[in-house]
């Protein structure tokens, strides 16, 4: 339920017009509807939504009161929330584009989105975002997993062909590389995972080719393993300017994203005060 003295959150509605796979494990899905209206201004290259489903084996479908139902069925039969970046927003289509990770049956997003087809529709809250590219940068750094791809692929949108941008993406292997960008001044780096932990690869790579010259703002996301060898490497070993960077987990191994936004906070406190006893 909502808690007093918080405003409640606005469930809106969109549709399914079409899917494309994009690479073996991602699809893009395309959504219209009235409500994509809170689209029409987006700041950030980071913005996302919260998608709403019903749990596994749940009797119902969207549209459905979230309060309602969190007030009346027992919580393992309150919808959940799966949180994607908006990829894109075209306004004059009123279309909505977001980027799916797909492992097979695993999950509750990535099956439905496997099999999205037109005129299905869904709920979501949002949206929310924090980061834009500052086009003063000298050079921008832009590291993340498939789930920040979608977000680098915004900034990259933004940045257009004159910044100068590097760009570290993990994935499993070449199998799964995507066309991204082609900018003269953009140099992208596909580091294939080949079994190793998430993240591994992705750190080692980063810390490896050293940080570009000059005044660098950077956007580091995905994997809380990888977030915490990076922060280690940019703010201990690197001293890199905090204000200069944009930086979080976006899922832990082993974990759902409940489980995952449920322990974060302690995860951040814990490594800030790693971070405080090596500065010390």
């Amino acid at each position: 339920m909502t808690q007093p003295g918080k405003p409640k959150r606005i469930a809106r509605s969109a549709e399914v017009v079409r899917a494309e796979w994009l690479s073996p494990s991602m699809r893009r899905v395309f959504f219209t509807g009235a409500d994509l209206a809170c689209m029409a201004d987006l700041p950030y290259t980071d913005h996302y939504v919260k998608i709403l489903f019903p749990p596994a084996g749940a009797d119902y479908a969207w549209p459905f009161d979230v309060d309602t139902l969190r007030a009346t069925e027992p919580a393992e039969r309150w919808p959940v929330t799966r949180t994607y970046t908006v990829r894109s927003y075209d306004a004059a289509l009123n279309e909505l584009a977001i980027d799916f990770v797909v492992h097979g049956d695993e999950g509750l997003a990535g099956p439905w989105a496997a099999q999205a087809e037109p005129g299905q529709q869904i709920g979501f809250f949002g949206p929310g975002g924090g980061y834009a590219p500052d086009p003063t940068a000298d050079h921008h750094l832009l590291v993340g997993d498939e789930a920040a791809l979608p977000a680098i692929c915004a900034t990259l949108d933004r940045l257009g062909s004159s910044a100068h941008a590097t760009v570290y993406v993990e994935i499993e292997d070449a199998d799964q590389q995507q066309e991204i960008c082609s900018a003269p001044a953009v140099e992208v780096v596909w580091v294939h995972r080949s079994g190793r932990p998430y993240g591994d690869a992705l750190a080692e790579a980063v810390r490896s080719a050293g940080l570009p010259a000059g005044d660098v703002q950077a956007f580091v996301h995905g994997n809380a393993e990888m977030i915490r060898q990076l922060r280690r490497y940019l703010f201990t070993d690197c001293s890199f300017n905090r204000a200069r960077v944009s930086m979080s987990g976006y899922w832990r191994t082993g974990q759902t994203e409940d489980r995952w936004q449920a322990t974060k906070r302690d995860f951040n406190v814990e490594l800030e005060r790693q971070e405080s006893i090596v500065a010390a």
